[in-house]
């Protein structure tokens, strides 16, 4: 391992390029301008000591090996102070650690030539591809060269291995097909073939049999066939596959649609055709598909109409004093059913298919059985008398219920009978029970779960005997109301819900029920109740309560995701032919069905907008959101952009509006404000005119609009001397940076009832100020090159003065305020670091100066902080109390900053240098290394950040680890992965 950066030399303007010797003898980079470094290898493979050589070119465009030449032989395309593009061949004399002149040349090529590939042995030579040209050449001076549609190709793959054929991808996402006609070892010509549109590609790989992989850094990823017939529209192209990619986020805005104290990320991702907003939230959604008003539903079960059918026919629904039946009818419809054997007049406690083509009813005072068929009663067991049944749990071939007094019963079902096998007489009474077979046998359990009143216990008992086999005190005063045996992923758990919206879940032996590794979460503050449903086949767990969860495995490990429900009471499965897969689900005076989104952590809608989005907000009012994008408009002659400033429907996602800009006006920067003396809620956009001849815009303008009837209406717009970077409300009023000032506006009635914007204080001194946000009085600014700045608004004097500042030079990405101390900057070369305010500091010169309190690489470009949370945040717990910032990246990365307290964070910095020394990295690169805060001018060690990613890495690791772990933290592993849990509660 090495390092492969210089002291000196300036990094290329172009990108790093690496390339390796198709003989691997050697690798190539080039990183700075004028050099050219070599790492040979050594004949076992090995990496030998790196050296660099003297490149005379120094704006080079790209360099590659070229195949089938004796020594290594590189090709590199230039540009030289004139602006013509060459290519120049090289031999690479290992022994001399220099150049020798290579074979051949190629003077002045078409001016927008960008890229070269080379051409296998035994055609070899290379392809260099410009934008209206493409040429062929080789040592044997052969020239051949056709003309293409002004494009810019960017990408390409190899389809054959002797590279007769190759796929371009341009900049507008088109595909076409290059094919070098040959005879024998001769090239005689090139044809260009167009195949169809896919994602703009930045990389094509030919997989076989006509499958292409498109990787694109501006669009989600594709998977295409290319067919051998055209469609009707004329392309060879079908997408096979999709894979969701959120990058480049240029904004993003948080917004909580179902007021429920979740937010959900809306992104301005992708880029030119490829431009969507994501709609990026947490937990599973529920598609409503039908839905009744009832009121006052105890219970829901579904029931096949016979037991070997595929799909749900009945659903029962349990009210206090009697039972109602529904049932598909021809036309998918729900509608009111008898089932003649089954006791209606009273409350159902469960209901179950059985084997023998039976159904079971469970009621206060009997158990029935009742054929499939003639819907008839078969067979009936009563509760003794003066006893009733409390609560009850059935599978195919069992029954077992709980009468008052403690009194466990259990039934058979025998030869289309109930049997009565056992009683059990236990000291308290019983408040929950489940025997869901999770044995090999899919109709019969032998071992049941019972939670218990008084000692607040749950107890496995074996069956058909009624041993009892493991009792577990859950402590506390809450009794359980829930109790579900479950196999998920083939590992077999106990889960028992208590009364205040806690879960215990332990690991459960299924042969000899013994019950470890115990875990408790809390899912919400109402009473749970569980149960199994699947969905693609696998099995998940619904826990209904005032905050619904799905709990299901992954990697062996139970995760929790909420769903977009506000309470639920009861849910059960119902899989039926017209909606497969479904839930019934019993809401506070309702009850509906819902087909389940996919089980997994994040949900990401797309809605494709075919031009790109720049900068987005949301205004809760008007029930809108609005975002200023720009189209590319490519003829034949020119190509140019239009931006329009466009306002959205915040739930459905339609168009409501459209208002264009001006020619060379762009929009930089949007909010959602009010203003001191106006009810009225304002969208305000700052602009820029980028003038081709400018360097720095000179003139903008800042718009403010009102939401009327679904459309922006232009209420006012104030010239500015320049671009208006950002804007943020502030007391009342307007606060925009233009340029190099910061500028305050008020709100100023005139005498005819209009309002204008009135400019009251500004402040110089920065270089551009690109992103602003305040808090009270305070503002902070994050500058093009001179860091963070604090300024102050003084009302006395109505003038803006700076406080304080950091001194050190970073070129800001992206601010935010933490706290009223603290506040978080993203700088160009990928870190972050925080700033505090030394308003106790002694002297003057320590209060002007923001102390740099942390640092930390992150490795991702930042573009925006937005304070919010992707989870639910429950207020009783302690995770509820940490403030997050979310952030978004060029790569499309979300990712979450808590603020902990000290105590945690010491905690967890402890953690994590012991994980250190048992999780390698990547490559074994050091950890430490990897997260120092590292830029031109300076690399420090990080401080004062966590890698949260690593730290929960620590619940992927084996049982044998996680205990090596604890015993060098001296803290038991399940107090160590208790607390990691939480900490994955956090996004």
């Amino acid at each position: 391992m090495g390092d492969v950066s210089d002291r000196i030399g300036r990094p290329t303007d172009n990108g790093q390029i690496g390339i390796i010797d198709p003989d691997c003898r050697l690798i190539g980079l080039h990183l700075y301008d004028g050099l050219f470094k070599v790492i040979p290898f050594d004949n076992k493979g090995q990496l030998k000591e790196a050296f660099n050589i003297r490149l005379e070119e120094l704006q080079v465009l790209d360099i590659k090996f070229l195949h089938g030449c004796v020594k290594p032989t590189i090709v590199v395309l230039y540009q030289d102070n004139k602006d013509a593009r060459h290519v120049k061949t090289y031999e690479v004399a290992l022994k001399d650690k220099d150049f020798v002149e290579g074979p051949w040349s190629q003077n002045n090529l078409d001016n927008g030539a960008g890229l070269l590939i080379p051409v296998p042995a035994p055609l070899g030579g290379v392809i260099i591809i410009g934008e209206e040209t493409i040429v062929y050449c080789n040592a044997n001076a052969t020239f051949k060269a056709i003309p293409i549609k002004q494009s810019i190709i960017r990408a390409y793959g190899r389809v054959d291995p002797d590279g007769s054929r190759y796929l371009l991808g341009d900049n507008a996402g088109t595909l076409h097909l290059l094919v070098l006609t040959h005879e024998r070892e001769r090239v005689t010509g090139l044809k260009v073939e167009y195949l169809g549109e896919t994602s703009i590609a930045s990389s094509i790989s030919y997989l076989d049999n006509g499958v292409v992989y498109v990787g694109s850094r501006f669009g989600d990823s594709q998977l295409v066939k290319l067919n051998l017939q055209a469609d009707a529209s004329g392309s060879f192209v079908e997408v096979l596959e999709r894979y969701v990619n959120l990058g480049p986020i240029v904004d993003f805005c948080v917004v909580d649609l179902d007021r429920q104290g979740q937010g959900q990320v809306v992104t301005c991702s992708g880029a030119f055709k490829d431009g969507s907003l994501r709609v990026v939230r947490s937990g599973i959604g529920i598609n409503e598909q039908a839905s009744v008003e009832l009121q006052g539903i105890k219970g829901l079960w579904s029931l096949k109409s016979s037991f070997n059918d595929p799909y749900d026919m009945y659903l029962v629904v349990s009210f206090i004093s009697e039972t109602r039946f529904l049932a598909m009818n021809m036309e998918d419809e729900l509608e009111e059913t008898e089932i003649e054997g089954f006791d209606a007049q009273t409350q159902t406690l469960f209901c179950q298919n059985a084997i023998h083509d039976l159904l079971i009813q469970v009621t206060a005072n009997s158990v029935r059985l009742v054929s499939c068929t003639s819907r008839e009663l078969v067979d009936q067991w009563n509760a003794p008398a003066g006893f009733s049944v409390n609560v009850a749990s059935a599978n195919a071939s069992q029954v077992l219920l709980a009468t008052g007094g403690g009194h466990l019963v259990y039934l058979e079902i025998r030869d289309a009978k109930l049997v009565e096998v056992k009683h059990a007489q236990l000291e308290h009474e019983i408040s929950c029970l489940d025997l869901n077979p999770i044995g090999e046998n899919p109709q019969y359990s032998s071992l049941a779960a019972v939670g218990m009143w008084t000692d607040i216990s749950v107890r496995i008992f074996s069956l058909p005997d009624l041993e009892l086999i493991r009792k577990e005190n859950l402590g506390g005063e809450i009794v359980p109301r829930s109790v579900l045996l479950c196999t998920l992923e083939g590992v077999s758990y106990l889960l028992c819900a208590l009364g205040d919206g806690n879960l215990f879940s332990f690991l459960l032996n299924a042969s000899t029920g013994e019950l470890n590794d115990r875990k408790k979460v809390s899912l919400g503050t109402q009473p749970i109740s569980l149960r199994t449903f699947s969905s693609k086949g696998t099995t998940h767990v619904f826990a209904s309560s005032d905050r619904p969860t799905v709990i299901y495995s992954s990697n062996k490990k139970l995760l929790y995701s909420n769903v977009n429900l506000k309470e639920v009471n009861h849910m059960c499965p119902f899989n039926t032919a017209a909606f497969p897969d479904s839930l019934a689900i019993a809401k506070e005076g309702e009850l509906s069905i819902g087909t389940i989104d996919d089980i997994q952590k994040l949900h990401i809608r797309t809605i494709p907008l075919n031009e790109q989005a720049r900068r987005i907000c949301h205004q809760e009012q008007s029930r809108t959101l609005a975002f200023c994008s720009f189209k590319y408009n490519q003829t034949s002659m020119e190509e140019s952009e239009t931006h329009y400033i466009r306002l959205l429907d915040h739930q459905t996602f339609e168009f409501l509006s459209t208002y264009p800009l001006d020619q060379y006006e762009c929009g930089c920067s949007i909010i959602s404000c009010s203003f001191a003396d106006d009810n009225n809620v304002y969208y305000c956009v700052g602009t820029a005119y980028v003038i081709p001849e400018e360097n720095e815009p000179t003139k903008g303008r800042i718009l403010v609009f009102a939401v009327e009837d679904g459309r922006l209406q232009l209420i006012v717009e104030k010239e500015t001397k320049g671009a208006v970077y950002s804007l943020n409300a502030f007391n009342g009023k307007l606060l925009a940076a233009i340029n190099q000032k910061i500028q305050l506006y008020k709100w100023m009635l005139r005498d005819d009832g209009s309002h204008e914007l009135q400019s009251e204080c500004g402040h110089h001194g920065h270089i551009l100020a690109l992103y602003t946000q305040t808090r009270g009085d305070f503002i902070v600014v994050g500058d093009l090159m001179k860091s963070i700045s604090l300024l102050v608004y003084k009302h006395e004097e109505s003038a803006i003065e700076e406080r304080a500042r950091d001194y050190n030079a970073n070129w800001m990405t992206a601010v935010e305020m933490l706290d009223d101390e603290a506040y978080i900057g993203a700088e160009n070369s990928y870190n972050l670091f925080t700033v505090r305010k030394n308003s106790d500091a002694a002297t003057d010169d320590e209060r002007a100066r923001l102390e740099v309190v942390g640092e930390y690489h992150l490795g991702e470009f930042v573009n925006r902080f937005r304070h919010g949370s992707l989870v639910m945040r429950l207020p009783d717990s302690e995770i509820g109390q940490i403030p997050t910032v979310i952030f978004g990246t060029i790569n499309g990365v979300i990712g979450i900053i808590a603020s902990l307290p000290h105590d945690q964070y010491m905690f967890l910095e402890k953690l994590q240098s012991t994980l250190v020394k048992f999780i390698k990295g990547v490559g074994n690169l050091s950890h430490e290394q990897w997260r120092s805060f590292h830029n031109d001018k300076k690399t420090a060690e990080a401080r004062n950040f966590l890698d949260g990613d690593l730290i929960e890495s620590f619940l992927d690791l084996s049982r044998s680890k996680m205990e090596e772990v604890s015993k060098a933290m001296g803290v038991p592993v399940e107090e160590l992965s208790k607390r990691v849990e939480e900490l994955t509660r956090l996004h």
